[in-house]
């Protein structure tokens, strides 16, 4: 019986997660990933407290995923510029899950917020390890870095804007450059993207 549970119960997440890749978090009701599936409501609240609890559960998956899969393609051999083209190219690819990711102007979960920014600083260190820079220094420049990478990719799939991938990896390598260098980074980290709906 606790096999059969656990089949259903992984069954209701792979639906749910696929409908999330094609229509966004936000598409995430009872009644959208039964249809999706084809069973009934039932099953969901059997296997899950709430749908805020599927929904976790599933941003928990797409952040695992964004961490080991989708942002770990090689482009230019350069870590960070690699993290951030695979980054414009999912949002290229998944435009309702990227707009979905992001609530009033920021990332809508600690989740996500956190693997950007840690992935991000692995990156960064993995690259530019000549340079000798504070933790705090190091935070200020990946948080620079998403903002420029989120603008393009926004740019990008709202049509406002094309560019070509050279175009794209000079403007973020000058940025990485120039955040590296500016001493007066610190207010990036007020920057309202990283400060999530859901943060106690």
């Amino acid at each position: 019986m606790a096999r059969k549970k656990e089949i259903r119960r992984q069954q209701i997440l792979d639906v749910a997660y696929n409908l999330a890749l094609s229509e966004g978090i936000e598409s995430l009701t009872a009644r959208n990933i039964a249809q999706a599936g084809d069973f009934s409501t039932q099953p969901i609240y059997l296997e899950f407290k709430n749908m805020e609890d599927l929904r976790t559960q599933v941003l928990e998956i797409i952040s695992v995923n964004l961490k080991t899969k989708i942002l770990q393609k090689s482009y230019t051999g350069g870590a960070l510029i690699d993290l951030d083209l695979s980054y414009i190219n999912f949002a290229k690819e998944h435009i309702d899950l990227f707009r979905a990711m992001f609530v009033d102007g920021k990332l809508g979960s600690a989740i996500i917020a956190d693997t950007l920014l840690n992935l991000g600083i692995e990156k960064f260190n993995e690259e530019y390890s000549e340079y000798d820079l504070s933790e705090k220094k190091i935070k200020q420049v990946v948080m620079a870095n998403w903002i420029s990478a989120t603008g393009i990719a926004a740019l990008i799939i709202n049509q406002v804007a094309t560019f070509s991938e050279e175009q794209i990896i000079n403007v973020l390598k000058a940025q990485i450059l120039d955040a590296i260098d500016n001493e007066n980074l610190s207010e990036v980290e007020n920057n309202p993207m990283f400060s999530t709906n859901d943060r106690d």
